[in-house]
């Protein structure tokens, strides 16, 4: 990609221009920034960057196009907000390609995100060879999420679930009374269904296994509901003397079985911990109809190249592409036939077969060429949904566009940046703007303009230190950018440390791992590299993770399960070597630390809990008797009553899109004006929420229990933050190091198993110093660190390093190289290594 001269940038007609731009942080500030160009934002984490890249630029472009849009069809935009800006001039329209947050459904996948699945279904429908006498099936029969084309076993998912007697009573030795149905809620459910048996005269005292089989299917499988009087307390005895006289019962309780428990918990509870509880009881099978191609027979009976439509979308798209490639050229064996017989039919499969190929082909290009088309959007990092996302805009053939990304080599390693680069260039050229927040250096040395966003994050940051092409950049004193791209920094590192012992994983089988065996050295800094789809996050974030969580016995911490609908299989690999030095695992990972605005980095913490408490010993609260859950916004007492703690109220709009707007009795502050009226050293408690970390560690200097807790925020890079900024604002990154700092709190003992998944997503480089030196810490203190990686900056700092490839998908899942830095980075067979050696023989 070539970096446009200055001169190109002379026209004030090719520019946009902004003007007194004040979203979050931005300090009024005003620049203008060349349109057909790749210009990337820049500047440490929590800075502005992208508060001016889509806050502003993005937010305002849309605004713009939705006015020109019914007041109706708003309705299904998430619209962005209007931005706090004076006048944006020369905007064209703008596509923002964000790594999303949140969980899409499993039903999503890579067919359907990029519609390739949509053209597929046509080709199949109309040039699919079908057997003699079956009518057509047309396109919606081929897909599993529609009523024509699903199995009416599995309704298209291709598994179905149940329950069995060994799920449900995992300890057939205990008594009724002892929970030996265990799938029966823990607490007052759980003891309301043992008393209901009661009344109906069952044994809950006998041992489960000694009880007739049919008494153990009635109370685990019945459909009936009994209602009948429940006596709580009431000895078996006292029960049934109390029903023939006919006491007046506590309550009439109705019967539920286990099995009706779990699946009408499953299909219908609001609280994810619910679902999460009854899904260990349950069982993933097959589903017998479809044999898991979750689809009918009749769609399943119809072949092209010989492979069900189903079986096509499973092959890598690097081989649906080469199966493609003879029908797009009309050069098949059966092509003169086909003219002959069915002259339309064949046109119709070259033209989609072609159109196909062509979309393909993109996906390679980025290097994808390893995902399925079945592939389900949950199971891809945030990467690579956006490049997913990215390839559909590159065959759209847009023109006069600005498309504003979002760290688009987020999840890429080096060897991958290329493909994006020349993929943006391809953007530019076809005559659109490019506006890029990211941290890579290679993708910044590539920009045709800078704007770099600092000096520091939150109220430090907001001002624009630089806006021009790259090489001015390197006169700016205060810029953090400037001394990584220009100078040379030399990372973090040290004589690798020896290894205290080894853990060996063995025969791992899992998407592209086949009988792998690898050892993770004990006791120092691992980092887990290869190309993107080697298989990496499967080896570490799945089957290390899986084989130690079934060691130890317990759920994976903090996050035991995934967060799809659906109970996740187990790997099953063999765990070998020096188990004994091990305590415990914690999986540091990017999901949300919280589903909702209630939770925040605050309560996740546990620092608001001595927040609370530093109020509820204030003279006044003394006085009223204010206990610290007065101070809390989640309970009844201190919390507005109409927003109900919330700080916000959602207001429908007829053809509108509802929107949310203060709180109109606390105006935001979550807080009734009595708990207001409480202050101490002179602010409130929704003073000091929404005070940034920084802020706060000023504020709380002599309080030493919350004061480390906001050092280690701080230390994470976090200090930009407020305190009770939602947890639905934070991008997977700040969710990752807010659990870490929360574990580096709490890491007073050794031995624990630390495993992160590209903790360094969304850092800039001076933040992954910082990032760097915590990590160092957990090993100090006698822990294991292993993190999947792909910046070698973080690579280049570990004490030892495991390559995995050479290639994608099957083409990796091989150990390449492994070794201390300096010994990978002169293995000639890692594709890691020239880029690691790049590290280690210069700055970064």
């Amino acid at each position: 990609m070539n970096t446009l001269p200055v001169s190109a940038f002379s026209q004030e007609d090719e520019f946009v221009q902004v003007r007194g731009a004040r979203e979050h942080n931005l300090k009024d500030v005003s620049l203008s920034i060349p349109r057909h160009a790749l210009v990337v934002f820049t500047g440490i984490s929590g800075s502005g960057k992208s508060s001016l890249a889509f806050g502003t630029l993005y937010a305002e472009a849309q605004r713009r196009y939705l006015e020109s849009v019914s007041p109706y069809a708003r309705r299904l935009f998430h619209q962005v907000g209007v931005p706090d800006v004076d006048a944006i001039d020369g905007l064209p329209p703008a596509v923002a390609l964000q790594q999303q947050r949140g969980t899409p459904t499993a039903r999503s996948s890579v067919g359907s995100v990029t519609t390739l699945s949509n053209l597929l279904r046509m080709l199949y429908s109309r040039a699919g060879d079908y057997p003699a006498g079956q009518e057509i099936v047309y396109a919606d029969g081929f897909s599993p999420n529609t009523p024509e084309g699903a199995c009416p076993e599995c309704h298209g998912l291709g598994r179905i679930y149940t329950v069995t007697e060994a799920s449900m009573v995992p300890d057939p030795s205990l008594t009724i009374r002892e929970r030996a149905v265990a799938a029966w809620p823990t607490a007052w459910g759980g003891q309301n269904q043992r008393d209901i048996l009661v009344t109906l005269g069952i044994d809950v005292d006998t041992p489960w296994r000694d009880l007739p089989q049919e008494t153990r299917d009635w109370i685990l499988f019945s459909e009936e509901q009994p209602v009948v009087p429940v006596y709580p307390g009431f000895t078996p005895e006292e029960t049934q003397r109390a029903l023939k006289r006919k006491l007046e019962p506590g309550y009439m309780g109705t019967f539920s079985s286990a099995r009706r428990h779990v699946l009408h918990t499953f299909a219908n509870s609001e609280s994810a911990s619910m679902k999460k509880r009854v899904q260990q009881y349950m069982i993933s099978e097959v589903c017998p109809l479809c044999h898991g191609q979750r689809l009918r027979q009749e769609a399943l009976n119809v072949k092209f190249t010989g492979l069900d439509i189903t079986e096509f979308s499973r092959l890598p798209v690097s081989e649906a592409y080469e199966r493609l490639l003879p029908y797009a050229e009309d050069r098949y064996p059966e092509h003169a036939e086909r003219v002959k017989n069915a002259p339309s039919e064949a046109i119709a499969l070259q033209r989609m077969a072609a159109d196909l190929a062509r979309r393909m082909g993109v996906l390679l290009k980025l290097g994808l060429g390893y995902l399925q088309l079945e592939r389900s959007t949950p199971t891809l990092s945030p990467g690579e949904l956006q490049r997913v996302r990215l390839a559909t805009q590159l065959y759209s053939n847009l023109f006069g566009v600005v498309y504003v990304l979002d760290e688009p080599s987020a999840g890429l390693h080096p060897a991958d940046t290329e493909a994006l680069l020349e993929a943006l260039n391809g953007l530019k050229r076809g005559g659109n703007s490019l506006f890029v927040v990211e941290h890579d250096l290679d993708v910044i040395r590539r920009a045709d303009w800078l704007v770099d966003v600092g000096p520091a994050a939150g109220e430090r940051g907001g001002r624009i230190l630089y806006s021009g092409p790259p090489a001015g950049l390197q006169q700016v004193a205060d810029s953090q950018t400037a001394q990584y791209l220009f100078h040379a920094v030399t990372p973090d590192r040290h004589e690798p440390r020896k290894p205290t012992g080894w853990l060996e994983l063995s025969d791992v089988n899992l998407n592209n791992l086949h009988h792998l065996t690898v050892r993770f050295p004990l006791g120092v800094l691992t980092s887990v590299t290869g190309v993107s789809g080697s298989g990496k996050s499967t080896l570490v974030s799945q089957a290390l993770v899986d084989a130690l969580a079934a060691y130890f016995g317990h759920p994976v911490q903090p996050d035991e399960e995934e967060d799809d609908d659906a109970p996740r299989s187990r790997t099953l690999a063999k765990l070998g070597g020096d188990l004994g030095q091990l305590s415990r695992l914690i999986k540091v990972d990017q999901k949300p630390i919280g589903r909702t605005p209630r939770s925040n980095m605050a309560t996740y913490t546990g620092l608001f809990d001595h927040v609370r408490k530093l109020f509820a010993a204030t003279p006044l609260a003394k006085k009223r008797g204010y206990s610290a859950g007065r101070f809390s916004f989640n309970v009844n007492g201190g919390r507005c009553p109409h927003c109900q703690g919330e700080g916000w109220v959602m207001v429908e709009l007829l053809f509108l899109p509802s929107v949310y707007a203060a709180c109109p009795v606390c105006h935001g502050k979550r807080y009734n004006p009595e708990t207001l009226e409480v202050d101490y050293h002179g602010q409130n408690i929704a003073d000091v929420l929404a005070m940034t970390v920084d802020t706060a560690h000023e504020f709380f200097a002599d309080e030493p229990t919350i004061g480390r807790a906001l050092d280690t925020l701080r230390e994470v890079g976090l200090g930009y933050l407020r305190l009770g900024q939602p947890a639905t604002e934070l991008s997977g990154g700040e969710a990752q190091r807010i659990k870490l700092a929360t574990e580096l709190q709490r890491s007073g003992r050794g031995g624990t198993v630390y495993v992160l998944d590209e903790p360094t997503n969304g850092l800039h480089p001076a933040d992954i110093t910082r990032l760097q030196r915590q990590l160092e810490k957990l090993v100090d203190a006698g822990n294991t660190v292993i993190a999947v990686e792909h910046k070698m900056q973080m690579v280049a700092a570990s004490d030892w390093v495991i390559d995995i490839g050479p290639s994608a998908g099957e083409a990796g899942g091989k150990v390449v190289a492994q070794g201390t830095p300096t010994q990978v980075a002169a293995d000639p067979a890692s594709k890691t290594a020239p880029y690691l050696r790049a590290v280690l023989g210069a700055g970064v």
